[in-house]
C-alpha cells in the first residue's frame, strides 16, 4: 500500500466520528483506531459534604408559566435530505477551476448531479432524487463525509 493513501486514510478517520477502519487489499491489511478517552473523573461527594440543590417541591425555586399567547409552537419546516452514499471526500465542481455543480437557491430536477464524493481515487457523482430548490449545502468543498451524512437540504417543488 501507497504511505500517501495510508496518510490520506488516516486523515479521514482523525477527521470523522468514526473510531476504526480496516482495510485490506491484495493480501495486505491495514487498521487505523482512534481511542477517544470516554471516562472523566469526577469527585464523588461524600454524604453532607456539599448541600442539596434547590429542587422546585423546596420553593427555593419559582414555578414560571408561559402566557397561553406564547406558547404556540413554530411550524416546524421540513427539508429533502440528500445523504452520501458512500464515505469519502466531498467535492462541489468536477475540478478545483470549474464551477459548483449546484449554489443555494437553485432549482434543480432529479437526476442533476449536485456534487462528487471520491472514495479509493474513484469519483461517484451524487445525483438529486427530487425536484426542488437547493436550501442548504452542509458540507464545505474538500472535506471527508460519512455514509448516510445530510451533504444537501432541498425544499421540494
Amino acid at each position: 500500500m501507497d504511505l500517501s493513501y495510508i496518510k490520506k486514510i488516516i486523515r479521514l478517520v482523525e477527521n470523522s466520528d468514526v473510531d476504526e477502519i480496516e482495510i485490506e487489499e491484495e493480501g495486505k491489511k491495514i487498521r487505523v483506531a482512534k481511542h477517544r478517552n470516554s471516562m472523566v473523573n469526577y469527585p464523588i461527594p461524600m454524604p453532607g459534604q456539599y448541600p442539596l440543590p434547590p429542587t422546585p417541591s423546596s420553593g427555593l425555586i419559582p414555578q414560571l408559566e408561559a402566557p397561553a399567547s406564547e406558547a404556540k409552537p413554530k411550524p416546524e419546516v421540513h427539508y429533502h435530505e440528500i445523504r452520501s452514499p458512500i464515505v469519502g471526500t466531498f467535492y462541489r465542481a468536477p475540478a478545483p477551476d470549474a464551477e459548483s455543480y449546484v449554489e443555494v437557491g437553485q432549482t434543480i430536477k432529479s437526476g442533476d448531479v449536485l456534487c462528487i464524493v471520491e472514495a479509493m481515487k474513484l469519483m461517484n457523482e451524487i445525483e438529486s432524487d427530487v425536484d426542488g430548490k437547493v436550501v442548504k449545502i452542509l458540507v464545505e468543498n474538500g472535506k471527508p463525509v460519512e455514509y448516510n451524512q445530510v451533504l444537501f437540504h432541498v425544499e421540494k417543488s
